[in-house]
């Protein structure tokens, strides 16, 4: 294509009649900011961004529901830098595993606020009478709990300058408690907190650390957020990659569209959102949301087979040679590892889930990991399993001990990234461990080639997993297998054992 456009909403008009691209077919101009979110980054704008955009087309009345976001952190210049020039415009491309691509434009993110560059303008949208949602995707570490006990961690330094009186904010406790604090005095009715992060009973999360924090603030405030304010619990689910380098100029190349920050994602898509807001919500079931009574259900299910399948998939998948997902999943004992852990360890600790037939959603799970058109990369999998092993993969293993059952493949999958944490792969090349936790967990990993439980000995991770039989007797027999023999010979001696 010839010509190429840079996003920006001055053009957005000279876009309706580009092949192959969808542009939104509303009046951006009459949107406006009913939703402040923190957190955006590729999964946020390929999910509920694009879920408040299909609204604003199918609803006139829904014009009160844009989303502001709200960047903390610097490595979110970036992400300022890009929207603010393109007027919060940004490309969406799905790519199914045939080949088709859909590319469309998202115009329901209005506005971007970096806090570090004018706090107060952030409190002053929070406390604006318009905004009636605060959601959340600043990933599992940013609830700043201590894994092993779920307890706040108000050590953390960030939150310590945050509970000084007075303070500027820094964290987004400090924003949203303070914002509350100042909707309180004026008269004006709470927003919803609505976490959308891959954590179990998110809502209920967000409300144990934010109310955490405010106790330690303001105790009379305290009372009126436990009182006030609803944390609704969701599902959420989206494949989405970190954007590869050169789907910028894939995107204006097949669309003409000059877009400085664009995302990728899988076609599938779910949101699972509990019916619980302090003053009012969008009508998310109009365009496909399932708002429901109860998504204990459906998070659980998601978390442990498709979350934690992932944790499956991407250590041993990296010690035998593959950098991307689609390849690690066509590996057919990887596959083999994929199937047997969802349908023997992990689906047995489900709950009925309404409405979904469970077989079916591991053959999904399964198709979705295999598509080559994600590109989805096993390093991006392995990153954060500090924050993610212990919230998707150990409270299987508990349960399945508790109940007298095996954990043996999961345990395995511990043994899995023990190995890749050491931070060398089976060629003696190394590995980056990319993990918050990184500085210790490498040590700790190489300490364990003489001390072996010395990986899984620190309670705040693991608990007391280190001292139970049933889980370390398969977790250190993998671990040795893995060192001496390798990953290959450690996974057909896995998949050889009888599941029953």
């Amino acid at each position: 294509m010839s010509e190429r456009i840079a996003l920006g909403a001055a053009t957005l008009p000279r876009l309706h009649d580009r092949s192959g691209l969808t542009v939104p077919g509303y009046d951006r101009a009459g949107v406006r900011p009913g939703i402040v979110h923190f957190g955006v980054g590729g999964f946020h704008r390929a999910h509920q961004a694009m879920y408040v955009d299909r609204l604003l087309g199918r609803d006139p009345d829904a014009a009160g529901w844009g989303i502001r976001g709200v960047g903390l952190r610097p490595a979110d210049r970036a992400m300022r830098d890009a929207l603010e020039p393109q007027d919060g415009l940004y490309t969406l491309t799905l790519k199914h595993a045939d080949g088709a691509v859909e590319t469309s434009v998202i115009g329901s993110l209005v506005d971007y606020l970096y806090a570090p560059d004018d706090p107060e303008a952030v409190l002053d949208a929070l406390a604006h009478p318009d905004t009636r949602i605060v959601s959340l995707t600043i990933t599992e570490g940013g609830y700043n709990f201590i894994q092993a006990t779920g307890e706040f961690d108000a050590t953390a330094p960030d939150v310590a300058a945050d509970l000084v009186p007075d303070a500027v904010p820094r964290t987004v406790f400090g924003y949203v408690v303070e914002a509350l604090r100042r909707r309180r005095d004026r008269g004006l009715a709470p927003f919803t907190v609505m976490s959308c992060d891959n954590i179990e009973g998110n809502g209920a999360m967000a409300h144990r650390t934010f109310l955490a924090f405010a106790r330690l603030a303001d105790p009379d405030l305290a009372d009126w957020i436990d009182t006030n304010v609803r944390f609704p619990n969701s599902m959420v689910d989206r494949i989405t990659p970190a954007t590869p380098p050169g789907l910028r100029a894939e995107v204006a190349g097949r669309t003409g569209v000059d877009d400085r920050w664009p995302v990728v994602a899988e076609p599938f898509t779910q949101w699972v959102l509990e019916d619980d807001f302090a003053s009012g919500r969008p009508a998310f079931e109009s365009v496909g949301v399932q708002v429901v009574p109860d998504v204990a259900p459906y998070e659980l299910m998601k978390l442990r087979l498709l979350n934690a399948g992932h944790q499956t998939l991407c250590y041993f998948g990296y010690l035998l040679g593959h950098r991307l997902v689609h390849d690690a999943a066509a590996d057919p004992d990887i596959r083999e590892l994929l199937r047997r852990y969802m349908t023997d360890e992990g689906r047995p600790t489900l709950r009925p889930v309404p409405g979904v037939d469970l077989d079916r959603y591991v053959d999904t799970l399964l198709e979705r990991f295999s598509n080559p058109a994600i590109a989805d990369t096993v390093a991006r999998l392995c990153q954060d399993s500090s924050d993610r092993i212990p919230k998707w993969l150990l409270p299987v293993i508990r349960e399945r001990l508790a109940a007298g059952g095996s954990a043996s493949l999961a345990a395995a999958v511990v043994a899995s990234w023990t190995r890749y944490a050491e931070g060398e792969d089976e060629q003696g090349q190394p590995i980056e461990v990319v993990d918050p936790r990184a500085a210790a967990l490498v040590p700790l990993a190489r300490l364990s080639r003489t001390q072996p439980l010395a990986f899984v000995s620190d309670p705040e991770l693991f608990g007391d997993l280190a001292r139970d039989e049933g889980f370390t007797r398969p977790y250190l027999a993998a671990l040795e297998s893995l060192r001496t023999r390798g990953a290959r010979a450690t996974l057909a001696e896995l998949l050889a054992i009888d599941p029953a």
